[in-house]
């Protein structure tokens, strides 16, 4: 690494790894790798994932329509490890983008694949009609919130996280370009919090369970180290409030824990496959899936 300036070529090759974490499994094409079919459980709802904040939004959606009742989203969850394992055959059929989370919906006649987390939130709201406003104002609120997380959380996460956590060097124009997007958008959430309960008025939605893996995890100090202390998310108080409600859920600390294979092992359910998993699971079966 040097300080000479970097003129770009007239055409760009992929003709040396870029470093940083994950760098092993960064390429600039798609497609699957190697033949590996995805197993499938007794549930109509199969899902592919792992616990980064677009796998939770998935697993606490589902777990929030079990919890009202919805006997219809009962799911397997399977671990999908991003290090290979997403371009595996079986899962590249699913999503052509290898990218987790997704999910195959075999409770109809022909099987459903659906992927992108907002598009299975989505799909979920309309197939048990929960979660989603009726009213054509609401939805309209619903459906904005929702694609603005789809929009800006890569700002956060590919932008900020990748620059200031995983990124090889310390770039300064990187961080602080990305530091100050992140804070306009957690600006934006907290005036919009002012002023409503949750993002599209006084009851949860997917436009809340969508933003708060991000945004909520960003606020809680579980983003990208000591990134909490740098952005100052203690100062955005209505998010804060937000973050607070939403985590006491019963519902999102299941759907936080489940696809989960990192940190403190007593917070992992790294397959889940029926509810008494939450209550069952043991270090013996946490190592046997690793």
């Amino acid at each position: 690494m040097t300080d000479a300036p970097y003129t770009p070529p007239k055409v760009w090759t992929w003709n040396k790894p870029n470093g940083g974490q994950f760098a092993s499994t960064n390429r600039p094409i798609a497609g699957p790798t190697h033949d590996k079919e995805l197993p499938s459980g007794k549930h109509p709802l199969q899902l592919y994932s792992l616990a980064t904040p677009n796998g939770q939004k998935v697993t606490i959606m589902l777990e929030e329509l079990l919890a009202a009742g919805h006997k219809g989203a009962e799911y397997d969850a399977w671990l999908i490890r991003i290090d290979g394992n997403q371009f595996g055959s079986g899962f590249v059929e699913v999503n052509p983008n290898s990218k987790i989370p997704a999910l195959m919906d075999r409770s109809g006649d022909k099987p459903i694949r659906v992927f992108e987390s907002g598009a299975i939130l989505l799909h979920l709201a309309e197939k048990f009609g929960a979660f989603i406003p009726g009213d054509a104002a609401g939805r309209a609120e619903c459906l904005s919130w929702l694609f603005w997380q789809m929009g800006s959380a890569p700002y956060l996460g590919g932008g900020f996280g990748h620059f200031y956590a995983y990124a090889p060097t310390k770039i300064e124009y990187a961080i602080d370009r990305f530091a100050m997007e992140v804070k306009r958008q957690m600006d934006v959430l907290d005036r919009r919090l002012a002023e409503s309960e949750y993002l599209a008025g006084s009851e949860l939605t997917i436009a809340d369970i969508a933003v708060f893996p991000w945004y909520g995890g960003l606020a809680q100090g579980l983003l990208y180290g000591d990134s909490a202390t740098f952005l100052d998310v203690a100062s955005y108080k209505n998010v804060q409030r937000w973050t607070n409600a939403i985590a006491a859920r019963p519902a999102v600390k299941r759907g936080r824990m489940v696809n989960r294979a990192f940190g403190d092992p007593a917070s992992q359910l790294r397959e889940r496959h029926d509810a008494s998993d939450f209550e069952t699971k043991t270090q013996d079966k946490l190592e046997a899936t690793s």
